[in-house]
C-alpha cells in the first residue's frame, strides 16, 4: 500500500502539468480576450476607447503575445508561489482566493458529511426492506432529488421563503455579520444560515448515492455467503453491516474523486443563486469577464482536488475491501 502511494505521489506533479495545459487552453478557447470583455463594458455603458488605448492595455497585460508564451509565464509564476493578478479585480488572486477558502471548505465539508449521513441509511434501508413503503417512499424521493435540478431547487425555497414567511435565505450571514470579523456571535449565525445551501447541494448526491448503494446491496444479498452467515446464526442487522454493506459501498467510496470538486465548487450556479460568498460565483465572474490568470488558477485547484479525491478514494478501497488487497498482493 505504501508503495501504490509513493508510486501515486510521484506522477502527481505530472498529471498537474498536463491539467494546467488544460485548464489554460479551455479559458483560451472562447474568442477574445479580458481587454475584449472590458470595452465592451465599456460600450454598455457609454463610454468608449480608440484602437491605440485598446492596443496598450492589451500589451500592459501581456494578451499581445502567443498562447504559448502567456502560459509558460503563468505557469513559471504558478511554480514561485505566485498565482498572479486578477485582470479584472486588480487584485492579488491568492487573496480574492483566501477571502473566500474557508467559508467554501466549511460550507463543501458540511454538504459531504450530510450526503454520506443520508444517503447511506436511505440506500441500506431501502435494500434490507425491499419493495416496503419505506423503499417506495424513498424511491420517489430519489427519483425527485435526481430530477430536479439544484438551483430550481435554490429558487423555489428562496420563493416559498419570501412569500409564506417574509424572509430571505440567501447568503452565509445575516446583513450585520456579513462584513465583521469572526466571532462567537458570527459562528452561531453561519449555523443559523448554512443549513439550506448544505441541503440544497447535498441533495442531488444524497439521492443519487442512495439508489447506487441499493442497487449494490441488493445484489449482495442473495450471495451464498450470506445465506451460510445466516445459517450460522448470526443476527441480520450484524450480518448486512458487517459484510455486504462494505463491499456495495465501493462505488461510493470510488465517487470521491469527481465528488470532492464538485462540492468544494459549491456547485457554481447555485451559489450564485443563493449569493454564497464562496469560491463558485468568483469563477463564474472570471468566465464570463475572460480573467484567465484567476480563472486559470480556480480551474487548476479543482483538478488538484480530482487528483487527491482518487487518491483517497483508492486507499479507502484498499482499505475497505480486502480482496482489493489480495490482488495487489498477487502482483
Amino acid at each position: 500500500m505504501l508503495y501504490y502511494i509513493v508510486k501515486r505521489l510521484l506522477i502527481l506533479p505530472f498529471l498537474l502539468f498536463v491539467f494546467s495545459v488544460i485548464a489554460f487552453l479551455l479559458i483560451q478557447a472562447p474568442p477574445g480576450d479580458f481587454v475584449t470583455s472590458y470595452v465592451a463594458e465599456l460600450a454598455a455603458s457609454g463610454s468608449s476607447m480608440d484602437q491605440i488605448q485598446i492596443e496598450a492595455l492589451r500589451q500592459l497585460y501581456g494578451l499581445d503575445q502567443p498562447v504559448y508564451v502567456q502560459y509558460f509565464k503563468w505557469i513559471t509564476r504558478l511554480l514561485q508561489g505566485d498565482l498572479g493578478i486578477s485582470l479584472d479585480f486588480q487584485k492579488p488572486i491568492a487573496d480574492l482566493i483566501g477571502q473566500r477558502l474557508l467559508l467554501t471548505v466549511i460550507l463543501g465539508l458540511a454538504t459531504f458529511f450530510f450526503t454520506f449521513a443520508i444517503a447511506l441509511p436511505i440506500g441500506i434501508i431501502s435494500a434490507t426492506r425491499q419493495y416496503s413503503f419505506f423503499d417506495y417512499f424513498f424511491t420517489v424521493f430519489n427519483y425527485i432529488g435526481v430530477a430536479t435540478p439544484t438551483f430550481m431547487t435554490a429558487l423555489i425555497l428562496m420563493w416559498l421563503a419570501f412569500t409564506e414567511l417574509g424572509i430571505t435565505i440567501t447568503g452565509l450571514f445575516s446583513p450585520e455579520y456579513a462584513d465583521q470579523p469572526w466571532s462567537f456571535g458570527r459562528v452561531v449565525d453561519l449555523g443559523k444560515h448554512i443549513w439550506l445551501p448544505m441541503v440544497i447541494l447535498g441533495l442531488d448526491g444524497t439521492a443519487r448515492l442512495a439508489r447506487i448503494l441499493r442497487a449494490n446491496l441488493l445484489d449482495e444479498l442473495n450471495k451464498p455467503y450470506m445465506e451460510m452467515a445466516r445459517a450460522k446464526g448470526l443476527s441480520e442487522w450484524r450480518l448486512v453491516l458487517k459484510y455486504p454493506v462494505r463491499l456495495a459501498i465501493n462505488p461510493l467510496v470510488s465517487s470521491l474523486g469527481w465528488y470532492l470538486p464538485l462540492i468544494f465548487s459549491g456547485s457554481l450556479i447555485v451559489a450564485t443563486v443563493l449569493n454564497l460568498p464562496t469560491i463558485g460565483p468568483l469563477l463564474l465572474r472570471s468566465l464570463i469577464g475572460q480573467d484567465m490568470f484567476l480563472a486559470g488558477a480556480i480551474v487548476l485547484s479543482y483538478f488538484g482536488l480530482a487528483v487527491i479525491g482518487t487518491l483517497i478514494s483508492d486507499i479507502l478501497l484498499a482499505w475497505l475491501d480486502p480482496r482489493i488487497r489480495m490482488e495487489e498482493a498477487s502482483k
